[in-house]
């Protein structure tokens, strides 16, 4: 037994993996422990006290909530509106993307109190045992890390008989499908995402359960963004964090940004995973629109390229890499002209792109109407510009017949 009695500190979410390391973790080693909820969006007020009464109740010193929902915004989630990162074209990063920030705030907590030790209740099984600790030894390498669960290959019922036996509360039961939930969005696991057949039943949605078997009538709105970031909605200016949390309402009851996601592990297996995210999708969507209108093509697909291999790093935990920070700059400096105004209906199940304004349009920026009117050349200039734009292949061709 080591003679560090230096406090524990344990990422604690409340669910059964965290509750059950709490009194284990107190017993095995014979230290305190200092439970810490990091909120990057989806805890209320009454979660909060909850997480902190069962923390407690289950035999931590202290429980410590760290509000982290702008600075998850500002560190990250504007890099993934900047870049429309979708992971597969599909999933942008609900949850994954957020574990970063968490294990800096848990880092930035254990030197606070003095503590040698972080733990987590990640299991084996998932992409999230990798993000913290490849977080956590980038910015402490010296910081010990315990995983209880995944270390001593604990399953559910185990740890449900070992706080039974201890007289602690347990976790509530009865749902079949595990939900977590942040600022970008929420991600649900079931029976069926473990096979690739089927969807999860219409009752498992969260934020859109009732978006078909009720629709919403038809509506449009509209977003402002200002060098890329989000703010205002339907003309009213607000925070981001308050505008993805509308929108996340708004759009979720049409059920926009409802999806499966099929993709690779960090651990390189295939995994599959429903999501809920109606706010990123509709932003990414919105953002990629005004971006046609104010940057190149060259900008684009560089960008674009570039804010591919972003989305790979933050979903593998790598957020903190240098280069990381290397693209963010990047990223940020294309945002320079992304300002003006999307216009969008929505409907039941479609989030349509009306229009799209900005004071920075490279469409209105040209003399020329397309289709109708040149404006910036003459007919002998366009006549000029095919013939030379056709030689590469016109050589091509000659030189696969032997032509010289």
């Amino acid at each position: 037994m080591s003679n560090d009695i230096s406090p524990i500190i344990l990422a604690f979410s409340g669910g059964l993996d965290t509750s059950f390391c709490v009194p284990w973790l107190r017993e095995t080693y014979g230290r305190d422990v200092i439970t810490a909820t990091v909120d990057t969006g989806g805890i209320d007020a009454e979660a909060a006290v909850a997480l902190e009464q069962r923390a407690l109740a289950l035999g931590a010193i202290e429980h410590v909530l760290i509000d982290c929902k702008q600075d998850f915004f500002g560190t990250v989630i504007t890099h993934l509106i900047a870049g429309n990162v979708l992971r597969g074209q599909a999933y942008p990063l609900c949850v994954g993307a957020e574990r970063g920030l968490q294990a800096a705030r848990l880092a930035q907590l254990a030197s606070d109190r003095n503590a040698t030790t972080v733990a987590h209740g990640c299991t084996a099984a998932g992409n999230d045992q990798v993000r913290f600790e490849v977080a956590l030894r980038t910015l402490n390498p010296g910081l010990e890390i315990l995983a209880p669960v995944r270390d001593n290959n604990w399953v559910r019922e185990e740890q449900l008989r070992y706080l039974e036996d201890h007289g602690l509360p347990l976790p509530t039961q009865g749902s079949a499908y595990s939900i977590n939930r942040g600022l970008w969005g929420i991600t649900i696991g079931g029976r069926e995402t473990l096979t690739s057949e089927n969807s999860i039943p219409e009752e498992a949605w969260v934020l859109s359960a009732n978006a078909f078997s009720d629709p919403q009538p038809p509506s449009q709105h509209t977003l402002e963004f200002d060098t890329g970031v989000p703010v205002a909605l339907d003309g009213k200016t607000m925070s981001p964090v308050e505008l993805i949390e509308r929108l996340e309402v708004l759009a979720g009851s049409y059920g926009i940004g409802r999806g499966i996601h099929l993709g690779d592990t960090v651990l390189g297996t295939k995994g599959r995973v429903a999501f809920e995210a109606p706010a990123a999708i509709a932003l990414i969507t919105a953002h990629r629109e005004l971006e046609k209108l104010v940057l190149s093509a060259q900008q684009v697909r560089v960008k674009d390229s570039i804010a591919a291999i972003y989305g790979d790093l933050v979903h593998e935990g790598k957020q903190l890499d240098l280069v990381c920070s290397d693209i963010e700059t990047f990223l940020s400096s294309s945002q320079q002209r992304v300002t003006g105004t999307v216009k969008f209906s929505l409907r039941p199940g479609n989030l349509f792109i009306e229009g799209v304004t900005s004071r920075h349009s490279l469409l209105a920026a040209t003399k020329g109407v397309y289709g109708e009117a040149a404006g910036e050349w003459t007919a002998s200039d366009a006549l000029g510009y095919a013939r030379i734009l056709s030689l590469p292949g016109s050589l091509q061709t000659r030189a696969a017949g032997g032509e010289s």
